[in-house]
C-alpha cells in the first residue's frame, strides 16, 4: 500500500477515514490487489479467496442486513442459500450467510458477514471452490473485528 494511503499492520487498518482492527492473518494468507475492497487475500492452501470492504454514509442508515447481503450476490446465478444467520459482531448486530453459487457458470462456495456499525456498511467475503477446506482462519479473522476511532 502506498505512502500516505492505506495501511494494514496486520492486525489494524487506517485509511484515515476508516480505522478497524481485525483478527489474526494466517501466514498461508498472501496479500492480493482486488477491485472493490479494502483488504484482499489470497488462501493458495484451501484455495479461496477472503476479501473486507467497507462505506461509510452510502445505505448503513435504513437497509436491512438481509437486503445489504443479498445486494453481494446480485451478479451471480443459480445461487443456494445454504444457512443464515444473526450474530453480534463488534457489538452490533451481523448476518453471517453461506452459499452456493455460480460466477461466470463455475460454482462458487461463499461464506459472508455483512455488519452495520456508525452509519458504516463492512463486507466479509470467503469465495472457494465448493467444499473448499475449513473456513475457521476466516472465521477468527472475522470475529476479531473492530472498528476504532
Amino acid at each position: 500500500m502506498a505512502c500516505g494511503g492505506p495501511h494494514f499492520n496486520g492486525t489494524s487498518y487506517d485509511d484515515g477515514s476508516l480505522r478497524f482492527r481485525t483478527g489474526p492473518v494466517p501466514a498461508g494468507w498472501r496479500a492480493i490487489e482486488a477491485d472493490g475492497t479494502l483488504l484482499a487475500f489470497r488462501d493458495d492452501q484451501a484455495p479461496a479467496t477472503i476479501a473486507l470492504n467497507g462505506r461509510c454514509g452510502v445505505d448503513g442508515d435504513d437497509v436491512p442486513l438481509t437486503s445489504l447481503t443479498q445486494h453481494l450476490f446480485l451478479q451471480f446465478t443459480d445461487r443456494e442459500q445454504k444457512s443464515q444467520q444473526e450474530l453480534t459482531l463488534d457489538g452490533r448486530a451481523a448476518l453471517r450467510t453461506e452459499l452456493v453459487g455460480k460466477l461466470d457458470g463455475v460454482p462458487k462456495q461463499f461464506l459472508v458477514y455483512v455488519l452495520k456499525k456508525d452509519y458504516c456498511v463492512y463486507d466479509f467475503w470467503r469465495i472457494g471452490d465448493v467444499g473448499s477446506g475449513d473456513a475457521t482462519a476466516f472465521e477468527g479473522f472475522v470475529k476479531g473485528f473492530a472498528t476504532e476511532q
